[in-house]
């Protein structure tokens, strides 16, 4: 509608309700402008006081502790590995040279220990060698005869030392002289002998209490018992088990009062003449090392007199 030259603008109303643009613009601006003021005042009041930089400054300090520590830590902890390693590598060294050490240690006194075992078996010789009234010749245990058939031992000595077929061969065992057998043949440096377990040996020999007499034989076996055969009835009542049987020095081979064995079992068969006695060997050939070949010295005197 134009009145006056002009227009009038009016604003129809519709269900009661009010023109509302304008005022509420107004009304958030104020609002707005009130805060940015007040936020402004507080960051001027922060930043001329100084406490901002100080917070920052503590804040900064702060972290940078923190990284510091761990970075400490960190490397503590690599260092503290590395260490370790190094030192476990120096103990694992070092443990290895004890081991070394110790085997060595046990070796030494093994050695030590078959030291002393073979002085005290060759004082035992030693002495026996002193005691017995024989020319001698100290041999070693070297073998067995390859081709079985005598069950024969090999010995270290042969004729370059002195060593001749039929030769006695005696041993000592825990203080006790016995018969072991007889050299069967003879090489230059190495001889057989024939031992006393052998099926072909037979050896003339005597109850050491009794005084009867018999042929000594062997089995075939150094665990088999040696037998002696021909013993007369009679002795029965007068041979007692653990008897001792010694060489009698009949048929010229060995020389007499050797030992030979022990009594262990004693046979009398109604329909037999004569008694058989079982003997344990004097000698354990399992253990035997060390022998002695001998020849009687008052034989060898007397065969020097009768030449001159």
């Amino acid at each position: 509608m134009r009145r006056g030259g002009g227009f009038e603008v009016k604003f129809s109303r519709k269900n009661g309700s009010k023109p509302h643009g304008a005022p509420k613009i107004s009304f958030n601006a104020s609002v707005i402008v009130f805060i940015a003021l007040i936020f402004i005042s507080v960051l001027m009041l922060i930043f001329s006081s100084g406490s901002f930089f100080l917070n920052v400054k503590n804040l900064g300090l702060s972290l940078f502790t923190g990284v510091r520590g761990g970075i400490y830590k960190l490397s503590s902890t690599v260092s503290g590995t590395v260490l370790s390693v190094g030192k476990l590598a120096e103990l694992r060294k070092d443990y290895t040279e004890l081991l070394k050490q110790l085997e060595n240690y046990e070796e030494l006194q093994r050695s030590n220990a078959e030291i002393y075992q073979e002085n005290i078996r060759l004082r035992e010789q030693l002495g026996f060698a002193r005691e017995i009234n024989f020319k001698r010749i100290p041999a070693e245990i070297s073998g067995r005869d390859p081709d079985n058939l005598f069950s024969a031992l090999v010995i270290n000595k042969g004729s370059f030392a002195g060593v001749t077929i039929d030769m006695p061969v005696v041993a000592w065992q825990n203080g006790v002289q016995a018969l072991v057998g007889k050299v069967i043949q003879t090489g230059a440096f190495e001889s057989l002998v024939m031992p006393v377990f052998d099926n072909n040996s037979l050896a003339s020999a005597r109850l050491l209490v009794s005084r009867f007499e018999g042929i000594v034989e062997g089995q075939g076996n150094r665990d088999t018992p040696l037998i002696m055969r021909f013993v007369p009835k009679r002795a029965r009542e007068e041979i007692n088990i653990g008897d001792i049987v010694t060489s009698s020095g009949m048929g010229g081979v060995f020389p007499a009062g050797i030992n030979i064995g022990r009594v262990s079992r004693i046979y009398d068969v109604e329909y037999e003449t004569t008694l058989e006695i079982e003997l344990v060997p004097m000698i354990d050939f399992s253990r035997l090392e060390y022998v002695f070949l001998i020849e009687n010295i008052e034989n060898e005197e007397a065969a020097g007199i009768s030449n001159d």
